[in-house]
């Protein structure tokens, strides 16, 4: 029997992880809870973004007052500061490395020292890849790739189109961006020829604003629909071809957040009226962890043995389910 641990923090929660086994709760109005522990951190008047530090150690944290923070339960490290800009998007890369963006800028930093890229329009997704110190930015039209321990010029993934966010595949085979327009795209970065490269992902009613790789990359699940869509990707075209798996299906709430299990080929599913199911991806069994809420669900997150779901609301609401 799955048990449930409910905490009330009062704002939209913008991202939970699990950090050296404690549940952190990053919220709107700067605040990063660890309510197990009855304890939390003041990191920013109001916080935009945050993500767990690669290793699972801290989380990383942006926001309106441009700071770049590392938070732990003993306190926060600032990394970086950016005077007078917003900290909209954020990214950690391997050996302590951080990305983030402000409008068209994006700074990658490496052992304390900012690198800038800037860009024609603002940047929308922050993403590394899997290997290297190579990052992907979601942008108007299309990707650009940096090399960040190399003065190499960028490499640029052209499409038609907003691009809102960006993830590589767990083998950097792959590069898929959200888009505004309520689709998927995404790249085959071993194609031989430019024109074979793209992979098309529509039908969406609504953006697909979140995504996530299952366990050995076999399946990609996205939001956007009154079902989490999970597109196969077990052949070298990827998806192409072939239709996608819908789990969790309901007729009277959206799919807003999806988040695949570390080990097995499960997903958990995030609800605009606030219930969260997990749902086997092979056979579409299904187990009920929450019932509706007051708000939608902003955020999910698996430990690392995939025995606990963390998950918050955009009304505050959060709690951690132990299955």
């Amino acid at each position: 029997m799955a048990t449930l641990a409910q905490y009330d923090l009062g704002e939209h929660v913008e991202c939970v992880a699990f950090i050296e086994d404690e549940a952190f709760f990053a919220v709107a109005d700067g605040k990063v809870h660890f309510p197990a522990l009855n304890k939390g951190v003041e990191a920013h008047e109001s916080l935009l973004c945050a993500t767990p530090e690669r290793g699972g150690k801290a989380m990383l944290t942006g926001g309106e007052d441009g700071r770049v923070l590392r938070v732990t339960t003993e306190g926060w490290k600032q990394l970086a500061e950016v005077p007078g800009k917003w900290i909209d998007v954020i990214a950690s890369g391997p050996n302590g490395a951080v990305a983030v963006a402000a409008g068209r800028s994006v700074f990658l930093i490496v052992d304390g020292q900012p690198r800038q890229f800037d860009h024609a329009r603002a940047v929308e997704g922050l993403a590394f890849m899997p290997k290297g110190l190579r990052l992907a930015c979601a942008r108007y039209n299309g990707v650009t790739l940096h090399w960040g321990a190399t003065q190499s010029p960028p490499h640029e993934l052209q499409w038609e189109g907003v691009h809102i966010g960006v993830l590589p595949s767990p083998d950097g085979r792959y590069i898929i961006t959200a888009m505004a327009e309520n689709a998927l795209h995404g790249w085959r970065l071993d194609a031989r020829k430019a024109q074979d490269s793209h992979m098309r992902m529509s039908g969406y009613p609504a953006k697909p604003k979140s995504l996530s790789w299952s366990a050995k990359g076999k399946w990609l699940a996205s939001s956007g629909a009154q079902a989490a869509i999970c597109w196969p990707f077990t052949a070298r075209e990827g998806p192409q071809g072939k239709a996608p798996r819908e789990l969790g299906t309901r007729k009277d709430s959206m799919v807003v957040e999806v988040c695949c299990h570390p080990v097995a080929d499960v997903v958990a599913i995030g609800y605009a009226d606030g219930m969260v199911i997990v749902v086997r991806i092979d056979n579409g069994v299904e187990n009920l962890l929450r019932s509706s809420g007051q708000a939608p669900v902003s955020a999910l997150a698996w430990d690392d043995k995939g025995n606990r779901l963390a998950f918050g609301t955009e009304a505050g609401e959060a709690g951690v389910v132990t299955l």
